[in-house]
């Protein structure tokens, strides 16, 4: 056992060395600073302050990397609400995001107002079976009240074991107060891109997520709708990009390729540094035909969806149908820390082919079309309305101008990207989709009513 008197010796020595050790680091950044002609060391200094008060007297012991950890995310969440520090663990799981797999309930979120909010929930998730929606705000995780909850911790709280329950308590406009969702959480494998075809050749993809293989995956699309149209040119795309929350710039720039002219610019970065001021430009790589597209967006389309949508209405290559995007249209650098931690700092604003920003306004679709809900079959003023036929005493036409009757098939039961059967056309519950389509349709009218000679 230690003397008294060599342990206050100790105790003095390791002082000393603190002091000297801070003094030093403080004269190094005060050179710094003062030839910045900045004051960082005044706060610097009460930074060290503050936390040598709270180590000395704080109710019980507190761990120091519990307490830098807190004032880094406190300093970040200062910036703005996608700029965060990830612990170890958290950055682990934020390069698996990129992969496509993982655990907790698929919803993207983001801090609107100061208030946790909904980018939009992720395809075939206990988040979208639950009945979680784009905009809406989560005010508490179990019993733990979100506000002032970062978005990491937010993350950290919903992700878990498969099979693992959490309550959300959501407000959404329309509900007279919140309400709470039960969900169970699962392994999300986020398959980023659908495919399908239409009748008459038009072809449906849906990215869900810019994750590392989507344009792979986006390019294998394309071509298995080739194929399943006999190897005909698609007579038209509709891209879908609603409730994309984003993901990988260079995803979203290899996906744009494929339709923007070679040379021509997709988007550009710009940023206080040198490094995060970036143009992209369409490749030389063999680009699609010249089919018409129609791009579908909403509220829940946001970062890197909005990249697409920019360029391909810039470029006027396809029309932008749907709702307002979320608008979020800054850069996030992710910047590997020495202890497996991770920086994700928002160094740059993205700007479309014309020099738009989108930040805090979105994208505005050229045809603005709301979803609504489509009945399942005709109302009964619509099965009650008369025709002609139904008159007393209606006469006959005479036979000319009608059409030959051909034989109908029976309706063909839709299918899915998988193959398997479904019982649920798209076209028939989906608005947004049946108004694009339709579009797409009419297109080929007009088209062809404007090169018929009189």
């Amino acid at each position: 056992m230690q003397k008294p008197g060599r342990t206050k010796k100790v105790a003095l020595g390791f002082l000393v060395a603190a002091v000297a050790l801070i003094t030093f680091i403080g004269i190094s950044t005060q050179r710094r600073c003062d030839a910045q002609g900045g004051k960082e060391y005044e706060y610097i200094g009460l930074f060290t302050d503050v936390m040598t008060i709270v180590k000395k007297n704080y109710v019980e012991e507190v761990d120091s990397k519990k307490l830098i950890y807190g004032a880094i995310n406190g300093m970040l969440a200062a910036l703005d609400p996608h700029s965060s520090f990830m612990t170890p663990e958290t950055f682990k799981e934020m390069k698996i995001d990129t992969k496509g797999a993982f655990g907790g309930l698929g919803i993207e979120i983001s801090i609107k107002d100061g208030i946790l909010t909904v980018i939009s929930p992720i395809e075939d998730t206990p988040a979208q079976r639950a009945g979680i929606k784009a905009g809406d705000q989560i005010l508490k995780i179990d019993e733990r009240f979100t506000k002032d909850l970062s978005i990491t911790d937010a993350v950290k709280r919903m992700r878990g074991p498969k099979g693992s329950k959490v309550i959300l308590t959501i407000m959404r406009d329309g509900f007279d107060r919140p309400k709470e969702f039960p969900l169970a959480r699962d392994i999300i494998q986020v398959k980023s891109v659908r495919s399908r075809l239409f009748d008459g050749g038009y072809g449906y993809v849906r990215v869900a997520q810019f994750q590392e293989r989507t344009d792979e995956d986006f390019a294998k699309a394309l071509k298995t709708l080739v194929e399943e149209n006999k190897g005909k040119q698609l007579s038209g795309l509709v891209l879908d990009l609603r409730n994309d929350p984003g993901g990988l710039l260079d995803q979203a720039v290899r996906i744009s390729d494929h339709f923007v002219e070679n040379g021509k610019l997709i988007v550009y970065t710009a940023g206080r540094e040198k490094e995060s001021r970036m143009q992209f430009n369409a490749s030389n790589r063999s680009k699609e035909p010249g089919y018409p597209i129609v791009v579908l967006i909403n509220g829940g389309s946001a970062s890197a969806s909005e990249i697409v949508a920019g360029a391909l209405q810039d470029h006027k290559r396809g029309v932008v149908m749907g709702t307002q995007s979320f608008g979020k249209g800054s850069v996030q650098t992710i910047i590997p820390l020495s202890d497996e931690s991770g920086l994700r700092l928002t160094t740059a604003r993205y700007y479309t082919p014309l020099g738009r920003s989108i930040q805090a306004k979105g994208i505005t679709p050229d045809i603005l079309v709301d979803q609504l809900d489509l009945p399942k079959e005709p109302s009964k003023r619509e099965m009650q309305l008369l025709r002609e036929k139904d008159l007393e005493n209606h006469f006959e036409g005479d036979g000319k101008g009608e059409p030959t009757p051909e034989k109908q098939e029976e309706p063909k039961e839709a299918k899915s990207d998988k193959g398997d059967k479904k019982s649920v056309d798209p076209l028939k519950v989906d608005y947004q989709l049946l108004r694009a389509v339709d579009l797409l349709k009419s297109w080929e009218i007009l088209k062809t009513l404007g090169s018929a000679k009189p």
